[in-house]
């Protein structure tokens, strides 16, 4: 069973706590995502696959909240983006509070390539200021583009994956069939192939640059099938990276 602060009792807090200093804090977004997924989306899958790691973990769910930094899709009707310097505050009196409750594990699970930047400098800077505790950052979205990828599905911004995760969440929320055709251009590829690139890569400022109309992929590749076991693919990749991780640094 999952345990979420939202809905534990401030004695709850403190003996969950007490038993284990993990906490899992998912982050996503809030933005458009053409006129078949909710502006959600992010923050839904992130939500998703941070309760199962949290619940192998036995650890606590800390709501970061579900806005996210996403000024590319800035002008798109739904999307609501923080600055930099909003998230990054927030999220660093969130995890300092969490630390004077006795927290010494964050895992950070992610789905929203806006948040990275933001996301390690505060990692950064939280371990620099609080001896002992630790932050593995787990960026899902990444590892569901792994996991899939052998069976087709890509990592787009409205594609077949994130439809996946909406799916897992609550398949009416996810209007394909206002999609339309699919789209997966040879530009839109070459994009996020650019922006991506883990040697040598560029930037994309507003979401046009990749597709006119402010979201691409199929997301007629998702079905009702493979989204049962969606949050718990993701989470039997990412916990034992996270496992290792608190190991190297003496345990738990």
């Amino acid at each position: 069973m999952t345990k979420s602060i939202y809905h534990m009792t401030s004695g709850e807090v403190a003996a969950a706590l007490a038993g284990n200093q993990t906490v899992v804090v998912p982050f996503g977004s809030v933005e458009q995502h053409g006129p078949h997924l909710p502006c959600g989306t992010d923050t839904i899958a992130a939500k998703l696959v941070a309760e199962e790691v949290a619940a192998r973990l036995d650890a606590v769910v800390v709501p970061f909240g579900p806005y996210g930094v996403t000024p590319i899709h800035a002008g798109h009707p739904g999307t609501v983006s923080l600055r930099r310097t909003t998230f990054e505050s927030l999220l660093g009196d969130i995890c300092d509070e969490m630390v004077a409750m006795g927290a010494t594990r964050f895992v950070f699970v992610n789905w929203h390539e806006g948040n990275i930047a933001s996301m390690d400098a505060v990692a950064t800077e939280l371990q620099a200021r609080h001896e002992g505790v630790y932050i593995a950052v787990a960026h899902a979205c990444y590892t569901a583009q792994r996991v899939y990828a052998a069976e087709g599905g890509e990592l787009t911004h409205g594609g077949g994956i994130e439809t996946l995760a909406v799916i897992a969440h609550d398949p009416s929320l996810a209007a394909v069939e206002a999609a339309g055709e699919a789209t997966r251009s040879e530009h839109a590829a070459a994009m996020d192939e650019m922006r991506r690139d883990r040697e040598v890569h560029g930037y994309i400022t507003d979401v046009t640059e990749i597709d006119d109309d402010g979201w691409y992929g199929n997301p007629r590749w998702a079905t009702a099938e493979a989204a049962v076991g969606f949050a718990g693919r993701m989470a039997d990749e990412i916990v034992p990276a996270v496992e290792r991780i608190f190991a190297l640094r003496g345990g738990g």
